[in-house]
């Protein structure tokens, strides 16, 4: 059985979803008035305070599409149902995890930690050494079946078994090839369940099978390496650059929707930098956020981790959650359009670090914030500083309580999950400028990003 995409893990759309990684059926504290029909009073919100990101800065470029991620183990048959705030620019977006699974009771997610695996062996040629693997193969232009052809071999699906809040549970995922003697790239979300006691199964293209054991994870990007040990040499995916993305672009994803291995679908890039957060569902309020690549390919649940390539082949993003309609706690919903998957320059990073048996590292400012809010009660653009960390890259660089962050790089920052989104596509040690508003007036202010520590809390 297939189990559902993180919904954030990015989410389906829905009413009522659980944030990401929370057990799917259990009601969303965040559910937004999104989606409701035209007279029908508004959804009563909680009052939200300060948000305290794990990178310290939460909420920015846009308020993020909240990404549900489906815990390990969610409803089969479909993903789970994702809730939407109401859309303005930006918007704060409930998106559902790409696991597909079934599971012995109610889902939920298993606990973190990077683990080390086997080194590797000698003379590996892995996606992560070059801008560009060394596959030979070429693929002309708009030719999706030449895509399929070239990317199909490098695409694998996880069967996962383990114990999710100490339910036993079983799901599906897809995962990406990274080196010829068996790295695989996937989400944090679809292997997490197997992180103690559990098993992963790896499928190839070819109908072969083998055991896979985990490399290592981050649970604030939502990624994971994982290794089998096989005889034959594997071929791995050409890994592209985000960056040269554009907004029209057409793009192909391929995995393993609803346990159907080796699917194949297409589409365009809808928008880029899209803010998704996503909630865990953990007591310990463990969320990602992401600066998400919007497509309309099909992409479902068991898509999780699979790549979304461009019409070179290249792997661009790895898909990780949908937004659905459905607007009940316990129906999954599929495609309507709304795929994000996380840019492959992050993936990257964070891919070569765990590969390593590193705890990934993410760069942060050393601030608190929340959304801006002005008295009447209306949300205005921006993400404002409510705590400055002493000693931390803000302080150094002069950020006040009460500050107004606008920009980052003269990109806009509209909430305090778009700052946390636009942040997580650096690494420590880069310098980036913030439009920052005080005492009505805008300067532009220069930090250099420092480093969490790989620490996994606040």
């Amino acid at each position: 059985m297939s189990s559902p995409p993180f919904d954030p893990q990015s989410r389906p759309y829905g009413q009522n979803t659980p944030p990401y990684g929370q057990p799917y059926g259990q009601p969303d504290p965040r559910d937004p008035a999104y989606g409701r029909p035209p007279g029908a009073p508004p959804a009563q919100q909680p009052q939200q305070g300060p948000y305290t990101h794990r990178y310290e800065e939460r909420r920015g470029a846009g308020q993020a599409e909240t990404t549900q991620a489906l815990p390990f183990g969610g409803v089969a048959g479909g993903p789970p149902s994702t809730t939407a705030q109401p859309k303005r620019r930006g918007g704060l977006i409930l998106v559902a995890a790409l696991l597909a699974g079934l599971v012995g009771g109610v889902g939920g997610a298993a606990g973190y930690g990077a683990l080390d695996d086997d080194e590797p062996t000698t003379r590996t040629v892995s996606s992560l050494d070059t801008d560009r693997s060394t596959s030979t193969r070429t693929v002309s232009s708009d030719n999706v079946e030449g895509v399929a052809a070239k990317v199909l071999p490098s695409t694998v699906q996880l069967n996962v078994t383990g114990e999710s809040n100490g339910s036993q549970a079983a799901g599906s995922g897809t995962g990406i090839i990274i080196s010829n003697d068996g790295e695989i790239l996937t989400n944090n979300h679809v292997v997490e369940a197997a992180a103690d006691s559990g098993t992963i199964t790896v499928s190839f293209n070819d109908g072969s099978t083998a055991d896979g054991t985990i490399v290592g994870r981050d649970d604030v990007t939502d990624l994971a390496v994982v290794k089998v040990d096989v005889d034959a040499e594997l071929t791995p995916a050409t890994l592209g650059s985000s960056s040269d993305l554009k907004v029209g672009q057409s793009v192909v994803a391929v995995g393993s929707p609803f346990g159907l291995e080796s699917t194949v679908t297409s589409g365009i890039v809808s928008a880029l930098n899209r803010p998704v957060s996503s909630s865990d569902g953990s007591n310990s309020g463990t969320s990602t956020v992401f600066p998400a690549i919007q497509t309309d390919a099909a992409i479902n649940p068991g898509n999780s981790g699979g790549p979304l390539v461009d019409l070179d082949g290249n792997v661009v993003g790895i898909n990780s959650a949908i937004r659905g309609t459905s607007s009940s706690a316990t129906e999954q919903s599929g495609s309507i359009g709304l795929g994000f998957a996380i840019p492959v320059d992050l993936a990257k990073n964070v891919a070569k670090q765990l590969s390593k048996g590193k705890t990934v590292e993410h760069a942060r400012i050393g601030i608190t914030v929340g959304n801006k809010t002005e008295s009447d009660g209306i949300t205005s653009v921006g993400a404002v500083v409510k705590e400055v960390t002493d000693g931390g890259a803000g302080d150094e660089a002069g950020l006040e309580t009460g500050d107004v962050i606008t920009a980052l790089n003269d990109n806009p920052i509209n909430s305090s999950d778009g700052l946390v989104a636009a942040i997580r596509a650096y690494q420590p040690g880069e310098t980036v400028t913030l439009a920052v508003i005080r005492s009505g007036e805008t300067d532009q202010v220069e930090v250099t990003l420092d480093s969490d520590g790989g620490s996994l809390g606040s």
